[in-house]
């Protein structure tokens, strides 16, 4: 199931990043980009969302200095957009797949497309990472170590959820059942032609 290649990968990113730990040491994308794409590209992905989970960690510190935190704000953006982007060519990867798929007269069409499913798994992942650190910390209250284990188990079942709800949806594509489209996210606020204040400083 293409579901248990995703969180495979996700989960050797997500510790692999925190052997070194830390959101400046460089990336490295085991898997060949023209033998294994997809396998590149969901490593990718989620080692760009590992990133920036922890950017969103260190900017949330109070004492965080102004100019580091506008600094670390523009790589989150940036971090926004590769993001989005590696979305993108996920579903480039599945539109490329199923372009052979016969779409019959009654196929209907997702609320999401396949890679929008698997940036929210790899979201999901980290959720489930630190959850379990919180749930195992040896310096935490019984009542802090209960509370994130029922969150914890949650979590583990909304991944259930979602995996089977994937492969659910790429089965039904590839048997024309349902379409996909793919619309490009056309963000304004990154384009100096759309954004109002980026077009004023042209």
């Amino acid at each position: 199931m293409f579901s248990d290649k995703a969180n495979k990968i996700f989960q050797t990113v997500i510790d692999t990043y925190h052997v070194v730990n830390t959101v400046d040491q460089d990336f490295e994308n085991p898997y060949d980009r023209n033998s294994n794409l997809i396998e590149h590209l969901l490593y990718r992905k989620c080692w760009i969302d590992t990133v920036q989970w922890h950017y969103e960690d260190i900017i949330r510190d109070p004492q965080i200095d102004p100019v580091a935190a506008l600094t670390l704000k523009r790589k989150i953006d940036a971090s926004n957009q590769d993001r989005t982007d590696m979305v993108e060519y996920v579903d480039g990867y599945f539109l490329d797949l199923y372009s052979d798929a016969t779409v019959k007269d009654n196929a209907t069409i997702n609320t999401e497309s396949p890679a929008w499913a698997v940036d929210r798994m790899s979201i999901l992942a980290l959720k489930i990472y630190h959850m379990n650190e919180e749930a195992t910390r040896t310096d935490a209250s019984q009542d802090h170590l209960d509370a994130c284990k029922k969150k914890l188990d949650i979590l583990l079942e909304q991944r259930v959820d979602l995996s089977t709800a994937l492969d659910q949806l790429l089965e039904d594509i590839s048997k024309g059942d349902k379409y996909m489209k793919v619309y490009k996210q056309m963000k304004m606020y990154n384009d100096d032609e759309l954004n109002p204040v980026l077009r004023a400083l042209k």
